[in-house]
């Protein structure tokens, strides 16, 4: 396991009560959360990560294949090419299969858990698949394409396409409450649509209050509660019952990711201004943010393990944009190659 690495980590972040982001990270007391920092490399950008606890690795989706991060080591030891265009991926690990969304063929991509290469390739799945996850009740993937509006439905054992989900508007992250039900964000709608598995079908769209731009999903199944990270720094919860708004909590800029780790009742939000955001699960649906941890500029995708409570983010260091043109009137920052990292924030101590 990673315990020697972490022991020798100095703690570089954490507790605050309300106070506002920008000041927080000055007045933050050390000791609380420890965040250790793997530099990677790599060309290429990068999206969404899975997590696998039983060999403790990390799934990253890079441009044009998988990496595949030792958490006990801190090194990538394999890297599964024929992923072009990767956003999500997600684990079956009883079937020993993972499934990744290739954007630019509009296709599922199906790699071996113990070979780590692609074995099949499933096409069709509807225009920019981007999210993807998979039930192990059902045994089926739901690849979220963000274009076409759609949810394929695949069957895992088999590996074939067995439906269809029109969806009221663009997906993005997605989540399982282990009863039969799908939820995921709706980002143009500023909603939460359930899908009944069973069915194949939406059944409810919910408005998620005062909400902006949905992303990141994350929820606690215990007490049936939904957390959705909103793009005007909020972590709205809703009732993952009635679709009522029971909270809002403000978080960190640019928020992607969402994790919650029921053991220790804490919502997290990766946010991309380089901020972690913990809100902690109180009586009565009361919720607060009760530490703000730095991370790094662009750390905006995460993967909770929650034996452990280490959770796993990935981002790069990066240069001056380069000059606007028409085509991108508003280009991003570039990328420092060589820079591309893993970070891995060890939340334990704030329980």
């Amino acid at each position: 396991m990673a315990t020697a690495i972490f022991r020798s980590l100095i703690a570089i972040a954490v507790l605050v009560a309300t106070t506002p982001v920008a000041d927080a990270q000055n007045a933050m007391p050390p000791g609380k959360a420890k965040v250790a920092h793997f530099v990677v490399g790599g060309a290429g950008g990068w999206d969404l990560l899975a997590f696998q606890a039983e060999r403790q690795r990390l799934f990253i989706s890079r441009s044009d294949r998988v990496q595949v991060f030792d958490g006990p080591s801190g090194k990538v030891i394999k890297e599964i090419p024929g992923t072009a265009g990767v956003h999500g991926i997600a684990l079956a690990n009883e079937l020993g299969f993972g499934f990744a969304t290739n954007g630019q063929s509009n296709s599922v991509a199906v790699f071996g858990l113990d070979s780590l290469r692609v074995v099949d390739q499933i096409n069709g799945v509807g225009e920019k698949p981007d999210a993807i996850l998979y039930d192990p009740v059902s045994k089926r993937v739901f690849a979220f394409g963000g274009r076409s509006h759609s949810a394929t439905v695949i069957d895992a054992v088999n590996k074939r396409i067995v439906g269809t989900i029109v969806l009221p508007g663009k997906p993005e992250l997605a989540v399982l409450d282990g009863k039969g039900s799908v939820f995921v964000n709706i980002e143009d709608k500023n909603s939460i649509a359930r899908i009944d598995i069973a069915e194949s079908t939406v059944t409810s769209v919910w408005p998620i209050g005062t909400c902006e731009g949905p992303t990141g999903l994350a929820i606690d199944t215990q007490h049936g509660r939904l957390f959705a990270v909103c793009g005007n720094r909020k972590m709205v919860i809703v009732d993952a019952g009635s679709g009522k708004v029971v909270s809002e909590v403000g978080i960190g800029e640019r928020p992607d990711g969402a994790v919650f780790d029921s053991r220790l009742g804490l919502a997290l939000s990766s946010n991309g201004d380089g901020t972690l955001s913990v809100i902690r699960q109180g009586n009565h649906d009361q919720y607060s943010l009760v530490a703000t941890i730095a991370t790094q500029k662009g750390a905006r995708t995460m993967a909770l393990d929650e034996a452990t409570h280490r959770v796993y983010l990935v981002t790069s260091q990066f240069g001056p944009p380069p000059p606007a043109s028409n085509e991108r009137p508003h280009p991003r920052p570039s990328q420092i190659p060589g820079t591309f990292s893993v970070l891995v924030v060890d939340i334990g101590g704030l329980q």
